[in-house]
């Protein structure tokens, strides 16, 4: 079998896959990438543990801080205490959600996310007009307006409006 068709074979698989947790698998957060296929991850009780990724998912998959995986424990390790058996995207964070497998400590606070039958345009609309309810300060001020934080040396021009433009235009025709 080509190269081509084995990474097409493991992509399918991770995306399309059937998700089902065995006796010894749990489910981790990934934290960070620590290199050599390692990844550090934090387990719902909290302990942060070294997590390898298997051969058959090496240069085929990508995985990144505040990913889900189901992990595995391997007896023998010491620093790598799991590897990696699955990568969980939002369709299987689902289906383990409605099978109530979803641990806890993972579980996000139902109104950070849109309800199912709201667009996503609607939902940061209502959230933006539930903020400017709630603050008391004038929106036309320009205090809450920063200058690029990028260019820290690069002065910072200000732009106003007044009425008195169209008066020196038309002061200027009549001479």
């Amino acid at each position: 079998m080509s190269e081509a068709t084995k990474r097409k074979i493991v992509t399918q698989e991770c995306v399309r896959g059937e998700v089902t947790l065995a006796r010894d698998q749990f489910i981790v957060e990934v934290i960070t990438g620590r290199g050599n296929n390692l990844h550090e991850v934090r387990t719902e009780t909290d302990e942060i543990t070294l997590c390898s990724m298997p051969p058959k998912f090496r240069k085929n998959v990508w995985i990144k801080k505040g990913d889900f995986l189901i992990v595995e424990k391997i007896a023998e390790g010491k620093k790598v205490t799991c590897e990696m058996v699955h990568i969980l995207y939002d369709h299987h964070i689902k289906a383990l959600k409605e099978d109530s497998l979803w641990p806890r400590a993972f579980q996000k606070d139902e109104n950070d996310f849109p309800k199912s039958g709201d667009s996503f345009t609607a939902y940061r609309n209502r959230n933006q007009s539930a903020d400017d309810s709630g603050s008391s300060s004038d929106s036309s001020s320009d205090s809450s307006i920063c200058g690029n934080m990028n260019h820290a040396n690069r002065p910072v021009v200000y732009i106003t409006e007044s009425s008195s433009d169209s008066d020196d235009l038309n002061t200027d025709d009549k001479s």
